[in-house]
């Protein structure tokens, strides 16, 4: 009883004290999260001369409705500043005073107008802007119509003609009441014989949409598509055809979260007959030619080509069966499986990807060529991606990333020449390449590490490059923490990384208590807000890496994360009683798990992660079939239903062994969160104070998943029960903490 009143008269002593210096936490959220500013690319005009940017900080995202996930007609906000760039020169011009809800930015193949959507009310609105006399035109609407909020621009070649999607005024009041009955009717039924899950069919409502042409000089409009489920559609380059799948899924399939079967049409935009291109892509990886008159689709290793035109695809990759031969066995290591990967802009060309490398396809006659060798064994070899072709079909543009070092890059493969030649190469980090229509102008996106990217300009060649965007020069007015990529075996021997980032004052030689902060894995040491919230605080932050195995997800954590603790340990930098461990969503159920199999850490944060496998398996219907695809099929890796498996699902579940727990846990949610419900994080808080274990519970009555973004005093609360827990737990007594948490029920 006596250590109970020395308790409280420290709280009454310390309370004012902490409510002082709390506030001293919010210029550091304010710096590295509410206000950092990210760079985005909208359209590239045809010349690559005028390029939009949007720059956007979380402080603008603020204020998001939760109550109305899942809703078709609620539309979350997110003001941003608009940037009209010259990329020659790098000036810019705003095309609002002020920021403003816009998106679906298109320049007409001229370059002299801009279409884009506006945010008015609750509905977004159509509008073109004109380069020369900056002056915005609102686009007239067919009577009784609005545009859909999922709706894309394309132009006519002559630029005098916008498409894109409508739907009847109807249709938010329709839906939003479908929404209310699913949240708020006294009664709601469901039933097995219904096609779709409820919520999913309330989900593919967006669906329901017309396609329009609107005459910029006549301000009319004439309907091109009547209404359907239209899952995309594209007006082709030359203007003669409009393609389009239309969904023609007849029930929920379980296979692929929110799968949806298309087939594809094709009609002609003066009017007429549609006909079917693809009868179905169910199973199919489809690309598309830049002129959008050809495409190439991949199903079971084989690559299919074909053209609007009509005739049927032909096999240009893969290997040929014969129909009047039967199928032989044979080991999957010699089978030859390919996949396309993307068309040059005629569609003359293809490269494709197999277990060997990257292929250059002639796709008339089908002859291959291995242009780039990859060895998919060599979990060290650096990784490719295809990102452009040059308008000649002569050039294909790669970005590179080693996998031993920060070396990343643009590379670019001459198919005359047969040569590889390195565009740019160092430790920043690369993303977003875009090649102009014509070809005179890249676009892409650069970041040194733990700094937020710009954007830059560069010609074919990477010889002449401009910066367009210098979002964040306030980081430059207070200290950054600086990196290192670590390497360390885990308990198996495996070769794995982990990112390390040190504290702002950071003494080498000197030992420092670490967060590790978890999720599958990690290698580039990209920016991350909250982790310099906490190295400013003083903490060493490592995101280590595991090697995830199908069935056996929790022994993975607890085999490369305790190895990395091993390794910062063993590097003089880690203080070993003072290791803490946190993770989101995926990560916090990585965190929890992981503390049942080991008491290494002093303290624990689980934010929105899931802690038992069986009841979060049919849990958030709003999510459709997510949460039984993902154990059975995807991230959770449990590898069966469960039925199939119940004893690893139970073995997965880190509430069923509350028991074992050792370590003090901090458990945050949002009780508006339908991806991972605050049900599972309530789950576990009852029961580790069924078993006398310390854990705290903050829930966040209007958060959603991850980070609370209602309100801005949110955002600071999350950051100060971060830093708190780990103030408390790894910079206070450890001694007196370690007697305590032995008899967490001594008076």
């Amino acid at each position: 009883m006596q250590r109970r009143l020395i308790a409280i008269l420290l709280i009454l002593v310390w309370a004012p004290i902490l409510t002082a210096q709390a506030p001293a936490l919010n210029p550091i959220v304010d710096h590295f999260v509410l206000d950092n500013t990210s760079a985005t690319a909208g359209d590239l005009s045809s010349d690559g001369k005028w390029l939009v940017v949007t720059t956007a900080a979380l402080r603008d995202r603020i204020g998001i409705n939760n109550y109305r996930f899942a809703d078709p007609t609620y539309v979350a906000p997110s003001v941003t500043e608009v940037l009209i760039v010259d990329t020659t020169t790098g000036r810019s011009q705003k095309l609002y005073p002020a920021k403003q809800q816009v998106r679906g930015f298109k320049w007409s193949p001229d370059g002299s107008r801009l279409a884009f959507f506006v945010l008015r009310g609750e509905a977004f609105e159509p509008a073109i802007w004109d380069r020369v006399t900056s002056q915005l035109q609102p686009v007239t609407l067919p009577t009784g119509k609005e545009a859909a909020e999922n709706a894309e621009f394309d132009w006519s070649p002559d630029s005098t003609q916008l498409v894109f999607a409508v739907r009847p005024k109807t249709w938010r009041e329709e839906t939003r009441k479908r929404f209310e009955y699913e949240t708020k009717a006294t009664v709601v039924v469901h039933s097995s014989t219904e096609p779709f899950l409820a919520w999913e069919d309330l989900r593919r409502s967006s669906a329901n949409r017309s396609v329009v042409a609107y005459n910029v000089n006549s301000k009319t409009t004439r309907e091109l598509l009547p209404q359907s489920r239209i899952s995309s559609y594209n007006l082709i380059e030359d203007g003669s055809t409009v393609t389009y799948s239309q969904d023609i899924t007849k029930k929920t399939d379980y296979d692929t979260i929110m799968g949806v079967e298309n087939q594809i049409q094709a009609i002609p935009a003066e009017g007429g007959t549609a006909r079917t291109i693809i009868k179905s892509t169910k199973g199919l990886s489809l690309v598309w030619s830049r002129d959008e008159r050809r495409y190439a689709y991949s199903k079971d290793g084989k690559i299919f080509f074909g053209t609007i035109d009509g005739e049927e695809p032909k096999q240009i990759a893969g290997k040929v069966e014969d129909p009047k031969e039967p199928k032989k066995e044979t080991d999957p290591k010699d089978e030859e499986k390919f996949t396309a990967v993307r068309l040059s802009a005629k569609g003359d060309r293809m490269v494709a990807s197999d277990k060997r490398g990257l292929w250059l396809l002639d796709t008339a006659s089908g002859t291959k060529e291995l242009f780039l060798q990859i060895n998919e064994e060599d979990k060290e070899a650096p990784r490719y991606q295809v990102v452009e072709w040059s308008p000649d079909g002569r050039r294909i543009y790669l970005t590179y990333s080693s996998r031993k070092a920060w070396e990343r890059g643009i590379i670019r493969y001459d198919s005359d020449t047969r040569q590889t030649a390195d565009l740019v190469r160092d430790s920043r980090i690369y993303a977003n390449v875009r090649l102009s229509k014509d070809g005179s102008t890249v676009i892409f996106s650069a970041a040194q590490g733990n700094h937020p990217a710009d954007l830059f300009a560069a010609d074919p060649d990477f010889k002449n490059i401009r910066r367009l965007t210098d979002v964040n020069t306030r980081l430059a007015t207070r200290p950054i923490a600086k990196t290192e990529l670590v390497s360390y075996l885990d308990v198996d021997g495996n070769k794995l990384y982990g990112v390390v980032y040190y504290p702002i004052d950071y003494k080498a030689g000197q030992k420092y208590p670490v967060v590790f902060n978890i999720y599958e894995d990690f290698f580039d040491d990209t920016f991350n807000g909250t982790i310099n919230v906490l190295t400013s605080n003083g903490y060493v932050v490592m995101q280590p890496s595991v090697k995830l195995e199908n069935g056996y997800p929790g022994e993975s954590w607890m085999k490369g994360v305790t190895a990395a603790a091993n390794k910062l340990i063993e590097m003089g930098v880690a203080d070993a009683e003072r290791l803490g461990v946190q993770g989101t969503s995926y990560g916090g159920y990585a965190t929890n798990l992981l503390i049942t199999q080991t008491n290494r850490f002093r303290a624990a944060i689980n934010i929105s992660g899931k802690v038992n496998m069986i009841s979060f398996y049919t849990d958030s219907p709003r999510l459709g079939d997510r949460n039984t695809h993902a154990p059975e099929k995807s991230q959770d890796r449990i590898g069966g239903t469960l039925w199939q498996q119940p004893q690893k699902y139970i073995q997965h579940s880190a509430v069923m062994f509350a028991d074992r727990i050792k370590t003090p846990l901090l458990l945050m949610g949002g009780d508006q969160d339908h991806n991972v419900p605050g049900r599972q994080l309530m789950e576990m808080y009852y029961a580790m104070r069924r078993l006398g274990k310390e854990v705290k519970w903050v829930m966040y009555t209007n958060g959603g998943h991850g980070m609370p973004t209602s309100t801005v005093e949110e955002v600071y609360d999350y950051h100060r029960q971060i830093v708190s827990w780990w103030d408390d737990h790894l910079k206070g007594d450890l001694k007196k903490k370690t007697t305590e948490s032995s008899n967490p029920n001594q008076d």
